[in-house]
């Protein structure tokens, strides 16, 4: 098998985009709950909060769940590249999330549709399937 080959199809784009903005939504009425439903401000510090927020978010499910909140909403999930089925530990969940965080890597992809940041935590995203289908 060439080296872009996976053994199983990772998941498109849109499907993608669709659980990084269901996680961005989260982790906004978290904020807004955490402060009360007020407003909790603008500028570079509220951004600092809400990406805190869902880096660490999505980097705990990952490591527990196999995929971040909005990841699993949208039946998807990270794999491990090595088959082991495996969810990814937390140190490299956390990495992974600090690179999507820095835009550039999820832009740098192979045709495989893996980012930069699945590239170097050795990862994929995958649609989730019931039992029966795979």
């Amino acid at each position: 098998m060439p080296a872009t080959e996976l053994p199983f199809e990772t998941a498109s784009w849109a499907h993608r985009i669709g659980a990084l903005l269901v996680d961005y939504a989260a982790c906004w009425g978290v904020m807004l709950l955490i402060y009360g439903g007020r407003w909790f401000g603008s500028g570079p510090l509220a951004s600092l909060y809400l990406n805190l927020l869902f880096a660490a978010e999505s980097a705990v499910f990952m490591a527990l769940a196999g995929g971040s909140f909005g990841q699993l909403a949208t039946r998807l999930r990270v794999v491990r590249i090595d088959g082991s089925g495996r969810p990814l530990n937390l140190l490299t969940a956390a990495l992974r999330q600090v690179l999507i965080l820095l835009v550039i890597p999820p832009l740098i992809f192979r045709p495989d549709g893996r980012g930069l940041h699945d590239m170097i935590c050795g990862s994929a995203t995958v649609p989730l399937r019931p039992a029966s289908a795979r």
